[in-house]
């Protein structure tokens, strides 16, 4: 019986190890106090309020520093305003002949308002990837969730998968988050990324 308890305990401290592990795995990508970690790039105006990173104004992006290539990404977004369209690019870079254009690398897709909405998966101004379903709304928070690993990425919105796709174009670089224009409003939070191996 006493061998039998000292298995249980010792099985039990080896699962919360894992747990603890797999926790601890996550890299914040935002402080919620400011945008340290953060470079911009266009006319966008970016601000932190109330633990929120805004980006409203005209057309532009803010990247992060973290570099990434095969990863797991978490994050809430809420968008809002005048055809509010916005979006957050992966292993993206900023054009070296044009910096302030739209990022070179994939970006998934958040807007309720065209055909190619929240969930598709794009490349530079082409739907790529498509969603199964449109599952969002403006002024509602959006749990955006991706996975990429090689040239297999996959989308969740709100915990459930909306697109699966393969592409080997792109395969390094910045996250980054998008106003497409003036008269919106992207809000982001709770943004987390973890590196993975293929």
């Amino acid at each position: 019986m006493q061998n039998l308890t000292k298995l249980l305990v010792v099985i039990i401290l080896a699962s919360l190890s894992c747990t603890l592990s797999a926790q601890s795995d996550w890299i914040s990508l935002f402080n919620g106090k400011n945008l340290n970690g953060w470079f911009i790039r266009g006319n966008a105006n970016w601000t932190v309020e109330n633990g929120l990173l805004t980006g409203e104004g005209k057309m532009g992006h803010i990247y992060t520093d973290a570099n990434a290539s095969d990863f797991e990404f978490k994050g809430m977004f809420r968008i809002s305003g005048h055809n509010s369209n916005s979006g957050l690019y992966f292993r993206a870079n900023p054009p070296e002949d044009r910096p302030d254009s739209f990022p070179r690398g994939y970006e998934a897709q958040l807007c309720h308002t065209q055909d190619a909405f929240t969930g598709w998966l794009w490349k530079p101004g082409t739907p790529t990837g498509k969603a199964s379903k449109l599952l969002t709304r403006d002024d509602e928070w959006i749990n955006l969730r991706i996975k990429a690993v090689g040239p297999h990425i996959i989308f969740w919105i709100n915990d459930e998968i909306v697109m699966t796709h393969y592409d080997e174009e792109y395969t390094s670089g910045h996250f980054a988050i998008q106003v497409h224009h003036e008269g919106m409003k992207v809000e982001a939070k709770e943004m987390y990324y973890r590196y993975l191996r293929q």
